[in-house]
């Protein structure tokens, strides 16, 4: 906004032939090779956040399912494995403010969830097998616990924003110069507003879009943690 009002201002001020005739032709040229760039970098920002987004999408549903799965096995077991089944619940609360920490700040819950190798992995090795179906579920619980773990990880580590800043400034800047030669091509009138206000948001909107999508567990579209909270219930 603040570049349009700028091309609208040094619309008054340049003089008439420095828009019209060749150098209006060499400015059109130049800002639909700036307006080229952007579009190719918006389209690669869009592409690789969303990517990142359903690649961390599926990697929650894939630890709600481990956590399933292993509740199961352990049911499967036997009575030996209550203790266990019972480790496993208390730390899918913390495991959830762990990956979440904005909706754990808000709750005022600590993000710090203990480690899972020190408690269900280590209760699965020390249950002594009776038969053959009871040694098959540990070593599968075994396996299931050991990608659960690896895939806690890898979400807590993730960072809060995935995206480059320097690819957004660099595009805001490249969006900047295309409005302020826009508001510069015509005498300032009401559709020339409106019409210019339009792109913005548009614009706008399409770099909101690629931010939120940076940040998966955060912000107003973030993955939901309700099916890690069903499975837990």
């Amino acid at each position: 906004m603040a570049s349009a009002l700028i091309g609208m201002f040094l619309r008054t001020r340049l003089p008439e032939h420095h828009l019209a005739g060749d150098s209006k032709d060499v400015i059109k040229l130049a800002t639909a090779l700036v307006g080229t760039m952007a579009a190719l970098v918006l389209a690669l920002l869009f592409a690789s956040t969303r990517t990142s987004f359903e690649h961390t999408s599926a990697a929650v549903s894939r630890m709600t399912a481990d956590v399933v799965q292993l509740d199961q096995l352990l049911d499967d077991y036997g009575p030996q494995a209550k203790p266990i089944r019972a480790a496993l619940r208390e730390e899918i609360g913390p495991l959830i403010d762990s990956i979440w920490r904005e909706d754990a700040e808000a709750r005022g819950a600590k993000a710090e969830p203990r480690s899972h190798n020190e408690t269900v992995l280590y209760m699965l090795r020390e249950l002594a097998p009776g038969n053959p179906v009871q040694a098959s579920a540990q070593q599968r619980a075994l396996q299931i616990s050991t990608d659960l773990a690896q895939t806690r990880l890898a979400l807590s580590a993730q960072p809060t924003d995935t995206l480059s800043h320097p690819f957004i400034i660099v595009l805001v800047i490249w969006l900047m110069f295309i409005f302020a030669v826009f508001s510069m091509s015509s005498p300032p009138n009401v559709t020339l507003g409106i019409v210019l206000f339009l792109c913005i948001l548009s614009a706008s909107a399409a770099i909101y879009l690629i931010l939120e999508l940076g940040q998966p567990f955060d912000g107003l579209m973030q993955i939901s943690n309700e099916a890690l909270r069903t499975a837990l219930r």
